[in-house]
């Protein structure tokens, strides 16, 4: 009886902690300019903060979005450039990244998923074909045009997928984690370090031992 009755107020207790856990926690402060020569001799969650009296304005801007990235850098024919506390210090505990894009004509950004954070990509230049499959394993998928938008949950695999075969797309991308991670769904299978055995592989996509191979010396595992 007692563990009956003690469930309900359980519920309660976890919906009530979700309501409030966020991505990443809030400042205590109006800003925390990362202190990008401290000492890396330990580690903490997040990056230490100058004196607030040193902040420049300097601090709070970056160029770094502004240039192109190299596709033919990977197989994929894409590049990311994110912000962080290197290229903008001010943005050290805001709870955001912006990233840019930039995926060649048919190019892919293949499936991958952010743990830390939900994402918002808006079309810049291009066309691209977007989607992101649910836990159900639901399919949602949309053309993208220069100036639509499109969101991505929090830990959703994803894709984008430039449907141009003469012509670059550009994305710019908005993050609500400082840290949000990346894990590509193909490399975390078949490029670990160590290598997950191959049985493992075998059985959970159904093909044989040479498909491992070929597919590990095709991403670099």
């Amino acid at each position: 009886m007692r563990t009956a009755s003690t469930l309900p107020k359980l519920f309660i207790a976890i919906a009530l902690l979700s309501g409030l856990v966020k991505p990443d926690p809030d400042p205590l402060q109006d800003y925390c300019i990362a202190d990008t020569k401290a000492s890396k001799a330990f580690f903490i969650n997040g990056v230490p903060c100058i004196d607030p009296q040193l902040a420049q304005v300097s601090h709070f801007t970056t160029s770094a979005l502004s240039k192109p990235g190299n596709t033919s850098a990977n197989p994929f024919g894409f590049s990311i450039t994110l912000t962080n506390t290197m290229n903008l210090p001010g943005f050290n505990t805001m709870g955001l990244t912006m990233a840019r894009a930039d995926i060649a004509a048919n190019g892919l950004v293949p499936l991958h998923s952010h743990p830390r954070a939900s994402e918002v990509a808006t079309l810049l230049k291009g066309a691209l074909l977007v989607g992101f499959i649910d836990t159900s394993n639901r399919l949602f998928t949309q053309l993208l045009r220069p100036g639509d938008s499109f969101v991505f949950p929090k830990g959703m695999i994803h894709f984008l997928y430039n449907l141009d075969s003469l012509a670059p797309a550009v994305v710019l991308a908005g993050l609500n984690s400082q840290n949000p991670g990346t894990q590509l769904t193909s490399t975390a299978a078949f490029a670990t370090n160590p290598r997950l055995p191959d049985e493992v592989l075998k059985k959970a996509f159904q093909i044989s031992g040479q498909d491992v191979a070929r597919i590990r010396r095709n991403l670099g595992g």
